[in-house]
């Protein structure tokens, strides 16, 4: 789950390897160039998908020749890795972070999921392309688990602080409800958002508002947290 990002950013790795990044420029009209890349790479990326997308579409989009494409790119591989990065924080954010005495856990973890959702919504379909790339390609594969490997490791530091104060049912493990109710939440993200059928209409805001207070009340019941607005009638 998502919050706290900025403090997150030294203990999660990076989505890519940062040496895969292209070739960085030196002067302001060369960042130009590759910004504009990056952000026509995922126009196309999303629009075309990973297999079909072709460099020279790129570099129409980011109305420069296939020449400085290469300036800048060595491959599909690598302007992909560029786009990955620049978005990889808003893509797929750092757990909970350490819940403080005074603030009422079940809260957190609602603002919590909401951040998520609202982010993979915002990415459905990059993340829907990072899940395909990664199937086939060992090395965004590997990034990616590392990444969600690191998630996982911060939210059960969080449930098991939680337990230690008598917080949560101290009967579950730790780790293993990290990953089950992480799991939970990107898997029913993944559905809602990624695999959305296009022909249909985008949910709207009161059924993520749903979605969200639903996933929250697992969440929070399975590890045994209350609070009055969420407590069953």
């Amino acid at each position: 789950m998502p919050s706290d990002s900025e403090t997150a950013t030294n203990e999660v790795p990076d989505l890519v390897d940062a040496a895969r990044l292209g070739t960085q420029p030196q002067t302001a009209r060369g960042k130009r160039t590759r910004d504009a890349l990056i952000a026509a790479a995922r126009t196309v990326f999303e629009r075309d998908g990973f297999v079909d997308s072709r460099l020279v579409d790129i570099a129409a989009e980011a109305k420069c020749s296939i020449g400085s494409f290469y300036t800048w790119f060595d491959s599909k591989d690598e302007v992909f890795a560029a786009v990955l990065y620049e978005v990889q924080n808003d893509m797929l954010h750092p757990g909970t972070s350490r819940i403080q005495a005074t603030d009422d856990p079940v809260a957190i973890v609602a603002a919590s999921i909401r951040a998520y959702v609202d982010a993979y919504r915002r990415n459905a379909r990059l993340n829907l392309l990072l899940t395909q790339v990664a199937a086939v390609d060992p090395r965004f594969r590997e990034m990616r688990h590392k990444r969600g490997r690191a998630f996982v490791t911060r939210n059960a530091r969080a449930i098991a602080d939680l337990q230690q104060r008598g917080l949560a049912d101290r009967g579950v493990d730790a780790e293993v409800a990290a990953e089950g109710l992480s799991g939970m939440v990107s898997r029913l993200s993944y559905e809602k958002f990624a695999m959305a059928d296009p022909s249909e209409a985008p949910l709207t805001e009161a059924q993520v508002d749903t979605l969200v207070e639903a996933l929250t009340r697992l969440w929070t019941n399975a590890l045994g947290l209350t609070s009055p607005d969420l407590r069953a009638d």
